[in-house]
C-alpha cells in the first residue's frame, strides 16, 4: 500500500515536467502554459489530500 502512496505523491511531478512552451491554443481564456501550471497545481493538492487520507499512520485521532 505504501508504494502505491507514494507513487501517486510522485504522479505530479512527472506530469508537470510536460509542459509545452506555447501560448496558442487558450484554454479558459489562459494561454495552455498558464493553464497548465494552474491545472497541476490544483492536481497536485488533490493527490496529495489522497495520499493523506490512505496513508495508514493518519488513521489515529488528533494527539492535540
Amino acid at each position: 500500500m505504501k508504494k502505491w502512496l507514494y507513487l501517486l505523491s510522485i504522479i505530479p511531478v512527472f506530469f508537470s515536467l510536460l509542459v509545452i512552451n506555447k501560448v496558442e491554443p487558450y484554454v479558459l481564456g489562459m494561454p495552455f502554459i498558464l493553464f497548465w501550471m494552474v491545472l497541476w497545481l490544483v492536481l497536485t493538492s488533490v493527490f496529495m489530500w489522497i495520499v493523506f487520507k490512505l496513508d495508514p499512520t493518519n488513521q489515529g485521532g488528533d494527539d492535540e
